[in-house]
């Protein structure tokens, strides 16, 4: 069989995540044997209804001490509205008390709806990206540098502050920044990232980001191999043909869903696009499992893929 990417599995946190199934996601993705299990950060959908919602820091404590060996964290934690200070002492103490699992997903924000319900400025575009780059720097040499802290930006002032207790971890969590965009992110992951995760991609759109991404490292004098490469994408999932077709009642078909980057069959099509995927460069896939209460489901992808 050709090599696949890792494998993780990823939960949209908004969209009626509570303890009940966090508890139970957290113990069926350890004995099943994923490679790591990530959420999204949001107060709410983008649209009604609104949903159950775990806060996000709170959940990953939990699951720092209830899992032993899965790999975790943010996709992504949103600078619009988690200060990066704040981020920086939560994250430290959460991958200390994981013993170094812990995954620090970081983005710029974008969902307007929870930003507007909940009072928290989004900002243009650019503002976005401009607060993303000062929130990387704070976080970065708060993590990274034993020495006092004074940064002072547009967005965020720091002067001689200092992280103590330092990470257990030398350097503190995998910083992992996710997104598409070949102008303001991937040069942000080729300064600040141990990890680019990109989003919903077919296999040669992703090769030509991961070949400018390999230059722009390049160009900032790190080697290729300092990035992890890995992507969150949507899965649409059947045991059979006749499962398959009952999933995609109602939606696009699964070529037009392929072509936008899902992964979209049965155990051997879904092995075959994992394979296309690794084969252009991606290390690890997070796949997106929306029913948070098909268990059965995940194991028969577990035994698909794993």
């Amino acid at each position: 069989m050709s090599q696949l990417p890792e494998v993780a599995l990823m939960v949209e946190g908004q969209n009626g995540l509570n303890w009940p199934r966090w508890q139970r996601l957290a113990r069926a993705a350890e004995d099943l044997g994923f490679v790591g299990l990530f959420r999204s950060d949001h107060f709410t959908n983008a649209r009604p209804p609104d949903k159950d919602s775990l806060e996000l820091w709170v959940s990953l404590t939990y699951f720092a001490t209830h899992t032993r060996r899965l790999e975790f964290g943010p996709l992504v934690t949103p600078l619009s509205f988690r200060h990066p200070v704040h981020t920086a002492r939560m994250a430290r103490d959460v991958d200390d008390l994981s013993g170094g699992r812990l995954v620090l997903g970081l983005g710029a924000g974008w969902q307007e709806r929870e930003h507007r319900m909940f009072g928290f400025p989004l900002g243009s575009l650019r503002e976005r990206f401009d607060r993303l780059a000062e929130g990387l720097e704070v976080i970065t040499r708060l993590l990274r540098s034993p020495e006092p802290v004074t940064f002072h930006g547009r967005y965020f002032h720091l002067e001689g502050a200092v992280l103590l207790p330092r990470p257990a971890r030398p350097g503190g969590p995998r910083i992992l920044i996710g997104g598409n965009g070949p102008r303001r992110t991937l040069p942000l992951v080729a300064r600040y990232a141990d990890e680019w995760n990109a989003l919903f991609l077919p296999p040669e759109r992703f090769a030509a980001l991961n070949a400018r991404l390999d230059a722009l490292l390049h160009a900032a004098g790190r080697e290729p191999t300092a990035v992890r490469r890995s992507m969150m994408t949507g899965l649409v999932f059947g045991r059979d043909q006749a499962e398959l077709a009952r999933r995609l009642e109602g939606r696009a078909s699964a070529e037009d869903l392929r072509a936008r980057g899902l992964i979209v069959g049965t155990p051997e099509q879904v092995r075959e696009q994992l394979a296309a995927l690794a084969a252009v460069g991606v290390q690890r896939v997070m796949l997106q499992w929306l029913d948070l209460d098909d268990l059965e489901g995940l194991t028969a992808l577990a035994e698909a893929v794993l």
